[in-house]
């Protein structure tokens, strides 16, 4: 059992943080929309039912959507970009890394699943990122349709909603934060260090080193 959680002891306190925020953000929520429902002369809801309501999943998913945008996105650029320096990089002199080909007979046999085997980190984030996005536009829209109704007004069907602004500028609050906050650790790991995490060059490195190792 101890070996158990030293071996998986980084994807069990991410998980742990995970669930805290995650029931942090639907206890929260939850008060902040009753607020508004009773500043508007609205009975409150239960609290089950906002936390299947739109207004609760849009906050939810727009916010994995642009955490797995940022993190396809990232191995996908960092596939064929480089950034001197930074411990986020391959080095420009020597992009090619050991065992990162399969071997011949392999690749020959089963090019197909082959080429998807190579690329399926990348593949798995992308389509993780379709569905929360999916997922996020379908909950802004319901949540969008409630206020409508609540308001008298019309209700806008799933694809016209998709050329809503409010869909939009949900997402790319989000996303712009993600690009700059990744662009920020790969210029900041070129000159500074975490000792002990391999996402830092070592303490003694030159600034110049490109890569973690």
């Amino acid at each position: 059992m101890k070996s158990f959680f030293r071996d998986n002891g980084l994807t069990i306190a991410l998980m742990t943080l995970f669930m805290l925020s995650f029931i942090g953000m639907l206890g929260s929520g939850y008060f902040v929309y009753d607020k508004q429902l009773h500043s508007h002369g609205l009975p409150s809801i239960r609290f089950f039912a906002y936390m299947k309501s739109g207004e609760f999943l849009s906050a939810l998913f727009e916010n994995w959507e642009s955490e797995f945008l940022q993190m396809s996105a990232y191995v996908v650029l960092t596939a064929s970009l480089f950034q001197r320096g930074s411990s986020e990089s391959r080095s420009p002199d020597a992009p090619d890394r050991a065992d990162d080909q399969l071997p011949p007979d392999t690749s020959r046999r089963n090019p197909y699943w082959s080429w998807i085997y190579s690329h399926s980190l990348g593949i798995a984030l992308t389509l993780l990122f379709i569905t929360s996005f999916t997922l996020h536009w379908w909950a802004s829209m319901v949540a969008a349709n409630d206020e409508a109704l609540r308001n008298g007004e019309q209700l806008e069907s799933f694809i016209a909603y998709l050329f809503s602004a409010q869909l939009w500028f949900e997402s790319f609050q989000n996303w712009q934060s993600e690009f700059m906050s990744t662009a920020a650790l790969v210029v900041l790991s070129i000159i500074l260090r975490h000792r002990g995490s391999p996402e830092s060059k070592p303490v003694n490195a030159a600034n110049s080193q490109t890569g973690s190792s």
